[in-house]
């Protein structure tokens, strides 16, 4: 367990009548991410906001409630005591009430990750149990846990040792896709170019290697940092980024894009057709 990592949660896992102390942990790096602050550049100073209303000026904090717009600039107000009074009572038991196959959760419901791990030694002979039943059947259990008054849907599931615990977004949050993909032509494409384009995904597929991908913004910033500490002029950090044309022929993209990649059974014949390779680009020219 890294140094100096508090613990997001802590209650119990429970499986039936199986109940294991836990406590969870994020498993995201937020400072992996720069953020800035706004500076008064001649004083080099952080910026502070006063809270203001428009016609009447600044306000104190203990004038300010929630509200909810009902229409245009009508809005109704909530007093903290109204929120307290519907916020849920923290229970601290992860109930398993349901299991499903793990690809059948679509990934726009995935929202933030989480590490499970037990509390102590009693508790991890139940933990590991839990685990390796999730990993053998290929599962991931369903519950809702209550944080801070609000209650989130979550999907634990096996990751290399322990568990991870997912947090999913409600049915109701997710916007409805035949409302983006109406204009998507309905006709069926062609299938000789669908033939190509299967072989092209099928010479890229690799496993899944995340440390392969690189923010090349994060890292040209973390660099203009580095110069700027170190007192350097300041200059442009190239970044790699893929080059091409404006190909208008989609059939022939896809031919040549498979003819780059070259031929897995080293024939010399298309994979899509069993015929002879088309001369390159180069030579027709």
């Amino acid at each position: 367990m890294p140094k100096h990592v508090r613990a997001y949660w802590k209650g119990f896992l429970r499986l039936s009548l199986v109940t294991i102390g836990v406590e969870i942990y994020n498993a995201v790096e937020s400072k992996a991410e720069i953020s800035f602050r706004q500076i008064h550049k001649p004083s080099g100073k952080r910026v502070n906001y006063e809270k203001v209303v428009q016609g009447i000026g600044k306000i104190d904090n203990a004038d300010i409630v929630k509200g909810y717009e009902v229409d245009k600039d009508t809005y109704i107000t909530l007093e903290p005591d109204d929120i307290d009074a519907v916020k849920l009572e923290s229970k601290k038991t992860i109930d398993l009430v349901q299991f499903v196959d793990a690809e059948d959760i679509d990934y726009r419901y995935f929202e933030r990750p989480y590490f499970v791990t037990p509390t102590d030694e009693l508790s991890g002979e139940g933990y590991v149990v839990i685990r390796d039943a999730l990993r053998k059947t290929g599962k991931v259990g369903l519950a809702q846990i209550t944080i801070s008054g609000r209650e989130w849907l979550v999907a634990i599931a096996p990751l290399d040792d322990g568990l991870v615990m997912e947090m999913l977004r409600y049915e109701e949050e997710l916007r409805k896709p035949a409302d983006f993909f109406d204009e998507v032509p309905g006709a069926k494409p062609d299938k000789e170019m669908v033939e190509l384009a299967v072989q092209l995904i099928g010479k890229k597929t690799a496993a899944f290697k995340p440390e392969k991908f690189q923010d090349h913004y994060q890292t040209a910033l973390k660099a203009l940092i580095q110069d700027k500490l170190k007192g350097r002029k300041i200059v442009a950090h190239e970044q790699d980024r893929p080059k091409g044309g404006n190909i208008v022929d989609l059939m022939e993209a896809l031919k040549r894009s498979v003819g780059a990649t070259g031929t897995k059974d080293g024939s010399g014949k298309s994979p899509a057709t069993g015929k002879p390779k088309a001369r390159s680009a180069k030579k027709r020219a």
